[in-house]
């Protein structure tokens, strides 16, 4: 299989799995993305998902053998039925999505990564925006997301030169979260994982949404939809839990309702 899928502590894991290849998307891999996000919207015992890469890569973006296969598709069918529905996906799941990027995660690899909520990497990690050595634009979301990662001039800069961005590097410059020794990169990403799985997640899918609309809201449409917002998380079964149990002095046990 081009992606692999298991639930683990309710945590949906994906894992790209063409490791021979540097877990480079090709049609097959795309759609079966797609496929595991959607199991993961649908199935309540879910409520976190994990993004990984099989072997030594995160994904080193599209398989470029299937962009010049004559048979394959073309760029345009690779960004309407690939990419852009993977990211669309991962921004409109109700639930957290992070990102461990295992190894190098370059082009269109790079920006499926960081259009997850939270991103963590190996220390032997890196970012790539390689676009720009074979002639193309970054695409992915990656003009969105990364500008407003680290700010126009460092996103104008990586993505015009196409300069490799070490892990710890990317998380001093706010492109990601945290990084973790490659030894314990696995189990800490996944204790992440496991953590937000445990929290209340109906309030953390309507922060998401929050974030979402802040991207094209003005202050003070901001501020509506957070009283809307709140109004919704308030009146989840959550809220009530974590009230009572800070007032009875207790760890709080949330389901997700």
């Amino acid at each position: 299989m081009a992606a692999l899928f298991e639930v683990a502590n309710s945590v949906g894991i994906i894992t790209l799995n063409r490791p021979e290849q540097y877990n480079a998307f090709n049609r097959e891999m795309a759609l079966t993305v797609q496929q595991y996000l959607d199991e993961c919207k649908k199935r309540k015992d879910i409520r976190a998902v994990l993004l990984t890469g099989a072997g030594k890569a995160f994904s080193s973006g599209q398989d470029l053998n299937e962009v010049v296969d004559p048979n394959g598709p073309k760029l345009p069918a690779i960004l309407a039925e690939h990419f852009n529905p993977i990211v669309r996906r991962i921004r409109k799941l109700d639930k957290p999505v992070v990102a461990a990027v295992n190894g190098v995660a370059a082009g269109a690899g790079a920006n499926i990564a960081l259009s997850c909520d939270i991103v963590v990497a190996a220390q032997s990690a890196s970012f790539i925006q390689a676009f720009s050595k074979i002639g193309l634009i970054p695409d992915s979301g990656g003009t969105f997301f990364l500008p407003r990662l680290i700010g126009w001039q460092k996103a104008s800069a990586l993505m015009l030169t196409g300069d490799k961005v070490p892990a710890e590097e990317a998380q001093r410059i706010g492109m990601i979260y945290k990084v973790f020794n490659d030894e314990s990169f696995a189990a800490e990403s996944m204790q992440l994982a496991v953590v937000l799985a445990q929290m209340p997640t109906r309030g953390l899918a309507l922060t998401k949404q929050a974030l979402n609309g802040s991207f094209q809201n003005h202050f003070e449409d901001q501020l509506h939809d957070e009283e809307i917002l709140q109004q919704r998380a308030g009146a989840t079964a959550d809220f009530k839990e974590g009230v009572q149990a800070f007032l009875e002095k207790r760890p709080p046990v949330f389901k997700g309702e």
